[in-house]
């Protein structure tokens, strides 16, 4: 898309890379057994539950490590609770809840290597004392709870309770564990089906006439199919797309294969403001200004959904319309909540084609495209497409989350534009929320 490249929207830019364009990948079964020198770091056997599912602390996303620097540098001394929830219903985790046990114990030993810190230290808007503290950084099994639900057959109760510094990166490799646990027992890999679905993705958007600045990362960690398929795709992806693939939300296959790592915050990050001192109604003016301390300009994307994209306009006024790249979009529908953005900037004396709009939620490749040429001409727009990426192999992905639920012992909360996405379990906490900003 015109003008967007890593240093508009806040994201390090990646080595050169050569790719085949539209030349697809060379057997998906050499892929996966190594010989095409691809999966560097990756098991070479193409076995389904070889070796432990996560082998390197930056295997997660970004936004994990730009909040963290954060909350070393203004919050370190916050506690935080968060709670997962599966919301695919008949789900049966408990019967893997030894598997799971394992995995985490197996997260909780892995430190960060020295050629990984030296990676990180490279980033531009990383800072020296935050690596060196990831130096020391390990994750400890103290600050999680894990048992079978006492209410819920087959439902597992996963509680994460400690320093906020402490606990951030807990959430996207337990999802990840979760996710490929349960499908490494449930399910028998296609790795063919998936190879044939994405390629047929990518012809989609690489061949469509008109489409060639359309440009897609990828976001899906959290609920890929496995660790195996994830190293796989992207390679495969970035050989079909070329320049149309900007790069991943991880940051291990972004340092693994020269890519461009994406990611500014997360709703965790406005929703602990609701408890870290400000009034609750200038509680996510406080995490943009908080924000803007730590990166100066730098990461300049801002999230629009955590109370509701009304209480987001009110408060994103003429000094963040102009001080920050652009927003993202995360839930609710995303044509209209587009429209409401580039009215929004108008109003406040910004040009609209300088600002860029980053869409988010549940995106197919369909869907990217109904998008970009809906804004097309009328602003930057870039596109984080997930589970689409990462977990279509044919059985049906399971929808789980884990969410902050408290800091500093009182209840926080996202009031997100799409419903069934909102988790708190204090109802009278929410109403108070919602009348605090004034919505209905």
């Amino acid at each position: 898309m015109p003008g967007l490249h890593p240093a508009r929207v806040g994201l390090p830019r990646g080595p050169e890379r050569t790719s085949s364009r539209g030349a697809g990948p060379h057997g998906l079964q050499a892929r996966l057994n190594g010989s095409s020198g691809l999966l560097h770091g990756l098991p070479p056997a193409p076995a389904h539950n070889v070796g432990m599912i996560i082998q390197s602390l930056l295997d997660t996303d970004l936004y994990k490590f730009t909040m963290m620097q954060a909350v070393l540098h203004q919050y370190p001394g916050a506690i935080v609770q968060y709670r997962f929830k599966c919301r695919t219903p008949g789900i049966d985790l408990a019967r893997y809840i030894d598997q799971i046990n394992a995995e985490i114990d197996h997260l909780c030993s892995l430190r960060f290597s020295a050629e990984e810190l030296e990676y990180m230290r490279r980033l531009r808007f990383v800072k020296p004392d935050f690596v060196d503290f990831l130096g020391l950084f390990h994750l400890d099994r103290k600050y999680i709870t894990l048992r079978p639900s006492s209410t819920v057959p087959g439902e597992i109760e996963l509680d994460i309770t400690g320093p906020w510094l402490h606990t951030i990166m807990f959430e996207v490799p337990l999802l990840a564990i979760i996710n490929e646990v349960w499908f490494r027992n449930t399910t028998t890999p296609d790795f063919a089906e998936g190879e044939r679905r994405l390629q047929a993705k990518t012809a989609l958007l690489r061949d469509t006439p008109g489409f060639a600045n359309c440009r897609i990362a990828d976001y899906g960690s959290r609920r890929r199919y496995s660790r195996q398929w994830h190293g796989t795709m992207l390679p495969m992806l970035r050989d079909a797309l070329g320049p149309q693939f900007v790069g991943t939300s991880n940051v291990h296959f972004a340092r693994l294969y020269g890519m461009t790592p994406h990611g500014t915050m997360a709703h965790e990050y406005l929703q602990a403001f609701q408890a870290l001192g400000p009034r609750l109604r200038d509680s996510q003016v406080a995490a943009l200004e908080s924000w803007a301390r730590e990166y100066r300009g730098d990461l300049g994307i801002a999230l629009s959904d955590v109370v509701g994209l009304e209480a987001f306009l009110r408060d994103f006024d003429t000094y963040f319309c102009k001080l920050f790249d652009g927003v993202r979009h995360d839930s609710g529908d995303p044509f209209t909540w587009g429209d409401r953005m580039l009215a929004h900037f108008k109003a406040n004396r910004t040009d609209p084609t300088s600002k860029i709009l980053v869409f988010s939620d549940g995106l197919n490749i369909e869907k990217v495209m109904q998008l970009f040429d809906y804004f097309r001409g009328r602003c930057q727009v870039a596109f984080g497409v997930g589970t689409h990426l990462t977990n279509d192999l044919g059985p049906t992905p399971l929808n789980i989350v884990i969410k902050m639920v408290r800091c500093n012992g009182q209840p926080v909360a996202k009031l997100s534009d799409s419903p069934g996405k909102s988790m708190c379990d204090d109802p009278g906490y929410l109403a108070y929320l919602r009348q605090v900003f004034e919505l209905k």
